[in-house]
């Protein structure tokens, strides 16, 4: 994977075969309302338990894409960063920016979440539901915040009515 190019020009589609993939990681078009629609749907309680189980399971898949990318040269905070926020914007998952933060942590900005905004044209969401950024930052935890390092969704759009969701990667919790 030849990470000086951008994420398109990087992209293969087969239709003979139904799918495309950058390199040998596979990708899926969705629209996030149909992905989100399955949230809004669920109870309270079913639905944080849905994005939660969506969360880890993006770390874990999503977290082969990061291997690949520190693989194919990202393997530094910053350039992985710049993958990541590029990548993302590119697979429509919203417009990413960094910003280090007081003792090791990192926030991290999405204006246009997809996930936040599907949800707040149907109404809104009574938590956080941008599982997926989660999940993806949780992959990149250790690397921009050491082993054992967490995040979180701070802000939702979805719940906020906002433009623009906040994460936050924190390093871990060293107690007294």
């Amino acid at each position: 994977m030849d990470l000086a190019l951008p994420f398109h020009a990087r992209l293969t589609r087969d239709p003979a075969q139904g799918e495309m993939r950058d390199g040998s990681i596979r990708y899926l078009m969705m629209r996030p309302d149909a992905l989100m629609g399955l949230f809004a749907r669920l109870d309270a309680q079913a639905r944080k338990a849905a994005l939660a189980a969506l969360s880890a399971s993006v770390a874990e898949f999503g977290g082969r894409s990061v291997a690949a990318y520190r693989a194919s040269g990202a393997a530094a905070p910053e350039p992985l960063m710049r993958t990541i926020a590029e990548t993302s914007a590119a697979l429509g998952w919203g417009c990413w920016s960094f910003a280090p933060q007081p003792r090791g942590a990192v926030e991290v900005r999405v204006e246009n979440s997809p996930f936040a905004s599907a949800l707040a044209a149907s109404g809104g969401s009574d938590c956080p539901c941008c599982a997926p950024i989660v999940g993806i930052l949780s992959a990149l935890a250790p690397v921009l915040a050491g082993d054992g390092a967490v995040a979180r969704e701070v802000e939702c759009g979805a719940v906020t009515a906002g433009p623009s969701c906040r994460f936050l990667v924190e390093p871990k919790r060293v107690s007294a």
